[in-house]
């Protein structure tokens, strides 16, 4: 829980080093805004102290400058692509980021999508949202991209693309995930602008791997492990390290591209701007870690808890056992194992002597809580009752819920509802508490300190439902669990 990143500092020298990139250029920079503009949990869990949303508040200090695109890929569309995170398909995402920006003050100019060759759900996408008045671009795919140089910087490749009318000089283009055509989105841009004799730039903002920390920093180690479904690595830029005799570090897919973004630039303007990958960035957050011990040890809880992630994911089918794989290396990198995880251990090893389903919850003060499954609750909901008397400082043989005020509840669901399984979720065992609160001391005080549970650690010893994983997400409690399911279903 130690804070370790000076978050007011980053907001300050992330706008004013934004603001230099732009004036760098002249009329206009189209900044490429990888990974998540807000509910960006993962950078705030490998670096305590970084708000989830504190690029949309740097931005949001740039707000008179800034125009945002947000850029979707006809094929994600296609396919009905999935934010995992959220679980709602991209273009339906589209909506939401837009309607964010636009709650935040930010200007939100228009929508582009990419890889366009006239699939007809981009079509229908595209008029559901010109019915909304949101201005839509179309960019086509192009033969050989990336590689064919010539055909792209030409009016047969970006010059097919539709020219995407902006009005700021800070354009900010992002997008529902990785993939979506960003980097081409700018790219093109660049290309329409010189022809109207507009001198715009092009800069990059990612917040992982940091650049300028260790390559086998647990930080940059953690950003492997979050994009292991990606393959990403990260590198020494050998560019950078050739022009300038600084090492720093990025990830394989801009090293790999550099050379063609290379020729690109030289096709637009005659020369490159940039001598390497991580030139071409403007992150800022590696100066602004004030305490490496504690951003370490979140980075390493954060390793275990992808490779739990991965684990589950494996046993649901939803991924390869290379996915698995490649995180083990990772935790050997950073010599951890999942019993460098307290609570891990904890609940494990209370799994094994009572031989039912258990949990444990590392709370604030470094305290760890357990809890088994019982008749009338499931281990993931008692660990919350658990917990929350041990905040409020009641005894844990106190019954904040009643047995008598339960069994309606499991009478419901098993007698009415259809449902197998008469123990209480977490959503559940929630709002009887809450019931309870009404003319019980206890039971008030206990759901007062739910605020305390944000960021604590939790460890299952089986695999829970989607109910109870996603009330532990709206708690902001960070869970994982054994890759075990206490039933499976074979439809």
């Amino acid at each position: 829980m130690k804070i370790g990143f000076d978050n007011e500092k980053y907001l300050k020298m992330q706008s004013e080093h934004i603001k230099e990139r732009i004036v760098q250029f002249g009329d206009k920079l189209y900044l490429e805004f990888g990974g998540k503009l807000f509910d960006d949990y993962h950078a705030s869990r490998v670096l305590p102290g970084f708000a989830p949303d504190a690029k949309l508040q740097m931005l949001m200090q740039l707000s008179d400058y800034t125009e945002i695109i947000i850029v979707i890929s006809a094929t994600d569309i296609e396919k009905n692509k999935i934010r995992g995170d959220l679980g709602i398909t991209y273009d339906v995402e589209v909506l939401r980021l837009r309607d964010e920006f636009l709650n935040k003050g930010l200007y939100v100019g228009s929508v582009v999508i990419t890889h366009y060759s006239g699939q007809l759900s981009a079509e229908q996408f595209k008029a559901k949202l010109e019915k909304k008045n949101i201005k839509v671009y179309l960019h086509y795919t192009i033969e050989g991209y990336p590689a064919n140089v010539s055909l792209i910087v030409s009016e047969n490749g970006y010059g097919k693309n539709d020219y995407i009318e902006t009005t700021r000089p800070l354009v900010v283009v992002t997008a529902p995930g990785p993939g979506s055509g960003k980097m081409a989105t700018c790219l093109s841009q660049l290309y329409h602008d010189n022809q109207r004799g507009i001198k715009a730039g092009y800069a990059k903002f990612e917040t992982f791997p940091i650049w300028n920390i260790p390559l086998k920093h647990p930080i940059n180690l953690a950003y492997e492990a979050a994009t292991a479904d990606l393959n990403d690595i990260n590198m020494i830029d050998p560019f950078h390290l050739e022009a300038y005799g600084e090492t720093t570090v990025n990830y394989n897919r801009d090293i790999e591209i550099f050379p063609v973004l290379n020729a690109i630039f030289e096709g637009i303007y005659g020369n490159n701007p940039y001598k390497s990958p991580t030139d071409m960035g403007v992150n800022m957050a590696g100066n602004c870690i004030i305490d490496d011990e504690a951003c370490c040890e979140a980075s390493k809880m954060e390793i275990i808890r992808r490779y739990y992630s991965s684990l589950n994911k494996a046993v649901r089918d939803n991924t390869s056992e290379t996915e698995v794989y490649k995180i083990e290396l990772l935790m050997k990198q950073a010599k951890i194992t999942t019993d460098y995880r307290k609570i891990t251990s904890a609940a494990k090893e209370r799994a094994e002597q009572l031989g039912v389903p258990t949990a444990a919850v590392e709370l604030p003060d470094g305290h760890i809580i357990t809890s088994k499954t019982s008749d009338f609750l499931g281990a993931s909901a008692a660990l919350l009752l658990n917990a929350l008397k041990y905040l409020a400082g009641i005894e844990h043989d106190t019954k904040l819920i009643k047995p008598e005020a339960i069994e309606p509840i499991q009478d419901l669901k098993v007698r009415y509802l259809g449902g197998r399984n008469p123990r209480l979720h977490t959503d559940e065992v929630l709002i009887a508490l809450s019931l309870a609160a009404c003319s019980d001391d206890n039971a008030r005080r206990s759901l007062e300190q739910l605020p305390k549970l944000k960021g604590c650690q939790v460890h299952t010893s089986v695999m829970l439902s989607e109910v109870d994983i996603k009330i532990y997400k709206k708690l902001g409690m960070d869970l994982t669990s054994e890759p075990i399911q206490t039933v499976r279903k074979q439809y």
